[in-house]
């Protein structure tokens, strides 16, 4: 993550708490109160720390995802049904298998995985083969997926008192583990987060010491370049969106079995969504979307004790989210105004050193 990306992000984020708080203003509430809890609810103490971070959790995979195809010059916008495909097949294998934790957690990771992987490579093949715009075929599994779980979980999983969610997973099929549960006080952090960043070096280390990642990133810069250099451009393509899929499949395998226990049909995961706005603000980075992940989780559990200590309205904290994510979409404008301050900064250093008196030695 170049110097320029860290500042574009930076600045984008203090315009948009800027413009939250001439919001706050406009609406008669003190901006300086609301930011003190929008902050302190989400930071307060082990217990808010917890669900934090396992809030972000979720969000920094699916942020990953997104980067990682935009870093292959694809729009993976098929993010909530991959999330949809590795929960769903994640429920399912935790209420079907009777195994002990230590080997059923691992299984449900894996295929939850795996299952995202298809759901993503799909898409890739229907571009590589036929050139069918991603962002259509992706919308298309989305709803795909959507419409699979809101039959499948009532015909075969239904729960005990609402049809509209799945049995409760038991203990040995979550991946809550008591010494993590007691660290935070109760919260409901996970073993997710350990494994985002395993995610997060494992996309770093694909996408800058490998071939693999060398390829993958010569096609999203230029794909008949590539092409033209023996390139495997269709391949690559595909192994692209499989592995953006799987991202997001082990988003969607935390989120259901970590910081939920059930599956809600006729829901559409906005984890899948928001992770786009994550891998903007991230710069399409693995170390940027990990730290953009985690300030759109402390904004997510803070924005609920905000509302009930001072009355603002939780929107306001979406509002404040979204204008960061329209600063941070101007990569244009914000590179001009970071390029004319440290332009200024130069001249300023420059003007500076020229006006200093060259010291004579008198013989």
């Amino acid at each position: 993550m170049g110097r320029n990306q860290v500042l574009k992000s930076l600045l984008a984020t203090l315009l948009g708490i800027i413009a939250g708080a001439i919001l706050m203003l406009i609406m008669s509430f003190n901006p300086f109160e609301g930011y003190l809890y929008l902050f302190k609810g989400g930071l307060m103490n082990m217990e808010r720390i917890g669900n934090t971070i396992a809030t972000a959790t979720p969000l920094i995979l699916t942020g990953l995802s997104v980067a990682f195809a935009f870093k292959t010059g694809l729009f993976n916008i098929g993010t909530p049904g991959q999330m949809l495909a590795g929960g769903f097949t994640a429920i399912a294998i935790g209420l079907t298998l009777d195994l002990p934790k230590i080997i059923l957690v691992p299984v449900i990771v894996i295929l939850g995985t795996l299952a995202g992987a298809l759901w993503g490579a799909l898409p890739g093949l229907l571009k590589a083969r036929f050139n069918v715009n991603e962002v259509v075929s992706a919308i298309m599994m989305n709803w795909i997926a959507y419409w699979s779980v809101y039959y499948l979980i009532p015909t075969y999983f239904k729960g005990e008192f609402l049809e509209t969610e799945s049995k409760m997973l038991p203990e040995t099929a979550t991946l809550r583990v008591s010494w993590l549960t007691n660290l935070f006080d109760n919260s409901f952090i996970n073993l997710g987060i350990f494994l985002a960043l395993i995610a997060v070096v494992a996309v770093w280390f694909i996408l800058n010491k490998t071939v693999l990642g060398y390829e993958l990133k010569a096609v999203g810069f230029n794909r008949f370049g590539a092409e033209y250099a023996g390139m495997p451009v269709n391949r690559n393509i595909m192994i692209s969106m499989a592995i953006a899929g799987a991202l997001s499949g082990l988003a969607g395998v935390i989120q259901y079995t970590g910081n939920s226990n059930i599956m809600q049909i006729g829901v559409m995961p906005s984890q899948g969504f928001d992770g786009i706005a994550v891998a903007l603000l991230g710069a399409n980075s693995p170390i940027g979307v990990l730290f953009s992940g985690l300030f759109f989780g402390l904004l997510y559990v803070g924005r609920g004790f905000m509302n009930a200590a001072v009355k603002v309205p939780p929107e306001l904290a979406d509002t404040i989210m979204a204008t960061i994510i329209y600063f941070a979409a101007t990569s244009m404008i914000m590179d001009k105004l970071i390029n004319k301050v440290l332009k200024k900064k130069k001249e300023s250093n420059n003007e500076n050193g020229a006006k200093t008196p060259e010291r004579t030695v008198e013989k």
